[in-house]
């Protein structure tokens, strides 16, 4: 049982896809209608939490942001957004130029509909009423855009008005939502990506997935090395300092998260390899761990390439103007993405749904890759942090003032669980 206890998520998932590309071919008709019957019951289940995932991971978030409420803490909260989403645009054209030639037409435009593997599920979980008796139907509290507006306008609400048990109310609304992803959503995962490879096994779309979704793979891993460098090219022409040292220098910091796959556990030694670039110590104390919580360029990446790839196979659209608002939106979420393994692709399947209208095998594949590729993405976040550092430390002098202090003093940090009182997240 002990053995078990320590296998990390990644283990579990390539262990699903392996047994569900073996087992696919030769599943019971039976057997393989109660896997489809558990997806269908998980996919159900997802589609009704994710607004409140967004609820309840948007609203504290600005709420925290906000009653931190210093000069350099917006700004590096600003920084911090443009770099993700600076990220996402070149994950987006990139992905376009590689991917249109191998990708487009790949055969699974039938994606996520009727597959051909024969497999049938005996219930399934719907959010609207149809005409088949075996549904059930579980409809959203809100749909995925009204939570996110709602979640702006209570954020707000909350820095302006300071109500303190209302936000308190907020944090512990997070928690709850935080517990619901770790301790539901994440451990049922391989389950069901087990369940969508031994379907796709079984309509002999499986190979065809796995052999392309490689190329995005190492394309992924690619990008995120180019941020890196665009990054501290950036910070390096700003501070002064010359970015392929800088970025040298990092390379503690990024081993220790490919390692972990944990921002928690790498911010030591990401704060010991910013100062070796001239970074203050109180400015690498004070952006370190909020950009550990805030700054998510490489899992932007990750998230991009796949939908993108996602899209061409299945023949959706991947023009500029559709895709933006997607990008700029999961910024957002990736500001707010719980501190779990798996935690963002959580927090921006809602969106991947609403914008860009996936499904539940659709979802279940950016789950896969995203996993697969999690300590890369990881490594990624904590690398170009230190290159926000090295800009803060510029624009501040290497003197945040009172700032640090002002964002000590506010209520937050007494808040168990909520951004303040401790940015070490692993994504």
């Amino acid at each position: 049982m002990k053995i078990l206890k320590s296998i990390p998520l990644l283990g579990w998932i390539i262990l699903a896809i392996i047994l569900g590309v073996v087992t696919g071919p030769i599943m019971p008709e039976w057997l393989g209608g109660l896997f489809l019957t558990y997806n269908s019951i998980f996919s159900g289940f997802l589609g009704f939490i994710v607004p409140l995932i967004i609820l309840g991971l948007v609203m504290p978030a600005i709420a925290e942001l906000g009653r931190g409420a210093g000069k350099w803490l917006g700004i590096t909260a600003m920084i911090a957004y443009g770099s993700t989403v600076i990220a996402g645009l070149l994950a987006y054209f990139v992905s376009r130029w590689l991917f249109t030639p191998s990708l487009s037409g790949g055969g699974l435009e039938e994606f996520g509909e009727e597959s051909g593997s024969g497999f049938t599920p005996f219930i399934t979980v719907v959010a609207s009423a149809g005409d088949s008796a075996t549904e059930i139907v579980l409809p959203p509290v809100i749909d995925v855009m009204s939570a996110l507006v709602l979640a702006f306008v209570i954020g707000v609400g909350l820095t302006a008005f300071h109500s303190k048990v209302l936000f308190r109310g907020a944090v512990e609304f997070r928690t709850i939502i935080e517990s619901v992803i770790r301790r539901i959503i994440v451990p049922a995962l391989p389950l069901f990506i087990f369940g969508i490879f031994m379907d796709l096994s079984a309509s002999g779309s499986a190979v065809t997935v796995i052999t392309k979704f490689l190329l995005v793979a190492l394309v992924s891993f690619g990008l995120t090395l180019v941020i890196l460098i665009l990054q501290y090219t950036v910070a390096g022409s700003v501070a002064g300092r010359n970015p392929f040292k800088a970025l040298w220098n990092m390379r503690d910091a990024y081993f220790t998260a490919l390692g972990t796959s944990s921002s928690a556990a790498t911010i030591p030694v990401t704060l010991d390899s910013t100062k070796k670039n001239g970074v203050n110590d109180s400015v690498a104390g004070f952006v370190v761990p909020l950009c550990a919580t805030i700054h998510l360029s490489g899992s932007m990446i990750k998230i991009t390439c796949f939908s993108i790839a996602v899209l061409l196979l299945t023949g959706g659209n991947v023009s500029f103007g559709a895709y933006l608002p997607f990008i700029l939106m999961l910024g957002v979420m990736m500001i707010a993405a719980p501190g779990v393994p798996g935690g963002a692709i959580a927090a921006a399947a809602g969106l991947l749904a609403q914008m860009l209208g996936f499904g539940e095998v659709e979802v279940g594949l950016m789950f896969a890759a995203y996993i697969a590729l999690d300590s890369f993405g990881t490594a990624t976040n904590v690398t170009g942090d230190g290159a926000i550092a090295m800009i803060m430390n510029k624009l501040t002098r290497g003197n945040l003032g009172a700032q640090p202090q002002d964002l000590a003093d506010t209520e937050v940090e007494a808040l168990p669980g909520t951004a303040a009182h401790s940015h070490t997240r692993p994504e």
